[in-house]
């Protein structure tokens, strides 16, 4: 298949080849009219064009209008050809577009008329001021120096027109008894032409002779006169001398003329002058074209001479046309001749190419019978298997349930010893006479953990009646914007804290009595403001907007919770409603606050959305159905249920640590400082009590401030979590003990992973003890001051004065504090000294 293809290939080049080759040059011609004397320059044009295959011509008309030839000499430029011939309609008009094609790197000849410019590359023309010249001699002469004149000029602006007029006036000077007596426009038509002799017939009675800037223009004058009887009393004088009928010659044998001036197109001067340029020859800027007389002495002559000449481009462009079509039936003939062999050929390999497929065949299908039977054993085992995973999942399935409903009666379970210690807790604490301030910091760190460890329970519970179909919602009557304004209250504490700006927007004049689960929507309400308090810096905005809206003849509560935080990735925001799902493994909670406030929502038959640019903030918009309370026991002027503030997490307990870093620093009464970096609040405490009496101690709530901490105070001792959002526990430890000025310092990581692979990661890091969370506070005030005693033992050990003769020292450690201090004695006058420069001598 491969190789036919290639076949066919070849077979498409080779006959592309046979073909016409593409032309080497493109030249675009602009004519400004369409005129006999036009025409017979482009017939040479073409003719001087047939002797070179590798040339395309392109000849626009504009008809004698300035705007479109503009328009065809742009058509140029953008087709990017390689040479531009112009005849220009008027001079001003048509030189910036002239211009414009010579600026950007095209060839252009200027034709017949000139542009008001010099940027051209040739010009190629007769001298119309020397043709004007000529006229006004022959017509002193043809009058004998004495007689009336009128002129009929050419289109006003065009060059041949001001240079003929000119001429003739500066030949008439010579001559003071020939009178002009008017100039008359005639457009270069003879329409125009017999138009303008017309007037100058009503106005001048006495005309001896009409001169008119070309043959057209002279035989318009002509007819006017004959109208009006005066044809035999007037001569006429033109410019062309065109051969062919009622053309200039014609027309001057005829006698309707008295002469017409020579005026040779130059078409194949301008190719030939054209084909130089592109080729790189040397050629002429200006090629000024000789004219001659045309009158009743050698009319004759002439027209025998343009008759031999127009017989004789005939012949050529017959000819041409012979060989082109002799060129053509040769092409074909090869074309035929070549084809036939590349089919010859190509019907050779096919019948190769199918005797080898035939074999190939025979042998793939030996190949496929073995394979089908492979394949059925395959399938057999494949649906053994696909049975036994059936099975497997069946299991799997009955011990999911069975550990869920294991995991519910637990979650029952610990309600009670919950109950049992939230209840001492709340009694001891309402004795405060009898407690010291540490012990009622730790109690109150008791109860708040108690709580949050309630609230968790009873969120599983809630999805597990979810799941399970028996969770109902317990409906009353109320306010939805009095409810929303109570809550706000709770978390005012926390916006001042953190210089927050916290509003509440809600829409005027809209009704907001609903009938709803309040414990349910209080629950949903919480967590969103918590999220949005949580996740949003210092100086930033927290705002609520409630509002109604109708859909679908249904009318529905918008409840809006909008931050300016962190925002949340685009890759995470699809799954943040789903149970258990955590945008990152630092950040703290369960992952279970919006998937059971989405089912909370959902229960109310209504959705919850989110939209979030991370680091811009987030926006979580809640619609429920406005459902107006329809029973006495549902009136909105009642209070509704609310739940029991000990089942709601407040906003003081979830936001007791600000998103940036919290510097705490006791006063500096201790010669020990203590250094504790970790995200959650309650550890700090717990531990700044354990050990705030015996030495000073500095808290910071993340990574980041911890660093900045221990550079500032360079502390005896670090406690660092190693989950903590933004730089971890491990990067902390490890960029600690890159810097000289804190790399002495013990560090003792804090972690609920307690496999051997994460130990072995923290001492990799640089730490030096590992302790487990939940910890004994005994063992880690044992950990601490073992750590401090011995950093104390090698300070004292290696101090100034310390003998290098205990027997407690190894021979390997004395000689190496005996060189070091050797090596520092020597180099205390180099300032250039360094720990790099030691280290190398060491």
């Amino acid at each position: 298949m491969k190789k036919s293809t290639f076949l066919f290939l070849c077979l498409t080049l080779l006959l592309a080849g046979c073909g016409k080759p593409s032309p080497r040059y493109h030249i675009g011609i602009s004519q400004c009219s369409d005129d006999e004397w036009r025409q017979k320059m482009n017939n040479e044009i073409r003719r001087e064009a047939m002797s070179y295959p590798d040339v395309s011509i392109e000849i626009r008309t504009a008809r004698d209008n300035n705007q479109l030839q503009i328009q065809d000499i742009e058509y140029f430029i953008q087709q990017k050809v390689d040479l531009l011939i112009v005849t220009p309609n008027e001079a001003v008009p048509i030189t910036p577009v002239v211009e414009k094609a010579f600026d950007q790197g095209i060839p252009v000849i200027i034709a017949d008329r000139k542009i008001m410019s010099d940027k051209y590359t040739a010009f190629v023309g007769a001298d119309n001021y020397e043709i004007g010249r000529d006229v006004g001699n022959y017509v002193a002469s043809r009058l004998g120096g004495k007689g009336n004149v009128v002129e009929i000029t050419g289109l006003v602006g065009s060059t041949p027109a001001i240079e003929r007029h000119q001429g003739f006036v500066n030949a008439l000077k010579q001559y003071p008894g020939i009178r002009l007596l008017a100039k008359q426009d005639g457009g270069w038509l003879q329409v125009l032409g017999t138009e303008a002799m017309d007037s100058l017939l009503s106005i001048y009675p006495d005309i001896d002779l009409v001169y008119a800037h070309n043959d057209r223009m002279a035989i318009g004058a002509y007819l006017a006169a004959a109208r009006a009887g005066r044809q035999h009393n007037i001569a006429f004088v033109g410019i062309d001398a065109l051969p062919g009928p009622e053309y200039g010659i014609d027309q001057v044998a005829k006698r309707h003329l008295d002469a017409s001036f020579l005026y040779p197109t130059g078409g194949d001067e301008v190719f030939r002058i054209g084909m130089a340029i592109l080729n790189g020859l040397p050629y002429p800027r200006e090629t000024i074209l000789s004219t001659a007389v045309v009158d009743s002495t050698n009319v004759r002559i002439t027209q025998l001479q343009t008759d031999h000449i127009a017989t004789q481009d005939s012949k050529i462009e017959l000819l041409n046309l012979q060989i082109g079509t002799y060129l053509t039936r040769y092409a074909n003939q090869q074309l035929v001749l070549y084809a036939s062999f590349i089919i010859l050929l190509l019907l050779g390999c096919i019948t190769f190419i199918i005797f080898r497929a035939f074999r190939t065949k025979n042998r793939l299908n030996e190949k496929l019978s073995r394979r089908n039977a492979e394949i059925t054993r395959q399938k057999e085992q494949l649906e053994s298997q696909r049975d036994q995973l059936i099975s497997l999942s069946e299991q799997l399935e009955e011990a999911t349930h069975a550990k869920l409903v294991f995991f519910t009666n637990v979650s029952h379970d610990f309600r009670t010893p919950l109950t049992l210690i939230a209840d001492p807790v709340e009694r001891l604490l309402a004795d405060e006479s009898t407690l010291n301030t540490q012990q009622t910091s730790l109690l109150r760190i008791v109860h708040k953990n108690v709580n949050i460890l309630l609230r968790l329970v009873n969120q599983i519970l809630d999805f597990r009646k979810y799941e399970n179909g028996k969770m109902e919602l317990v409906l009353a009557g109320g306010d939805l914007r009095q409810q929303v304004k109570e809550w706000n209250n709770a978390f005012l504490s926390v916006a001042l804290k953190k210089h927050i700006r916290f509003q509440f927007f809600p829409l005027e004049g809209a009704d907001y009595r609903l009938t709803a689960d309040w414990e349910k929507l209080e629950r949903v309400y919480f967590n969103l403001l918590s999220n949005a308090f949580k996740f949003t810096p210092e100086n930033g905005k927290v705002s609520v907007q409630l509002s109604t809206f109708r859909h679908d003849g249904t009318e529905f509560l918008r409840l809006q919770i909008a931050d300016t935080g962190v925002g949340i990735a685009s890759d995470h925001i699809d799954r943040i409603f789903d149970r258990f799902y955590k945008v990152n493994a630092h950040h703290a909670g369960s992952g279970i606050g919006l998937a059971l406030a989405k089912v909370f929502v959902e229960l109310h038959g209504g959705t919850i959305q989110v939209e979030s640019t991370q680091g811009s903030g987030t926006l979580f918009t809640v619609d429920i159905p406005h459902r107006m309370p329809t029973t006495e026991t549902d009136n909105p002027s009642d209070e509704p249920d609310t739940p029991a503030t000990s089942l709601v997490l407040l906003p003081e307990e979830e936001f007791s640590q600000p998103m940036e870093s919290t510097l705490t620093e006791t006063d500096e009464k201790h010669a020990t400082s203590l250094l504790i970096i970790d995200d959650n609040a309650d550890i700090r405490e717990y531990i700044r009590t354990l050990f705030c009496d015996k030495m000073t101690v500095l808290e910071a709530a993340d990574g980041k401030s911890g660093l900045q901490l221990a550079f500032k105070y360079v502390p005896d001792l670090i406690i660092c979590d190693v989950r903590m959002p933004g730089i971890d526990g491990l990067e902390c430890c490890k960029r600690l003990k890159k810097e000289i000025q804190t790399s002495h310092i013990p560090v003792l990581l804090l972690t609920a992973c307690t496999q051997d692979e994460q130990r072995i990661e923290g001492f990799e890091s640089g730490a030096d003890s590992y302790i487990a969370k939940p910890f004994n506070s005994k063992v880690l005030e044992a950990r601490i001051f073992n750590l401090l005693e011995n950093r104390q033992r090698l300070k004292s050990l290696f101090g100034e004065g310390t003998s290098l003769n205990k027997e407690s020292i190894s021979d390997i450690d004395k000689d190496f504090v005996s060189r070091f201090k050797q090596l520092v004695e020597e180099n205390l006058s180099n300032p250039e000294l360094n720990v790099e420069e030691l280290g190398k001598s060491m």
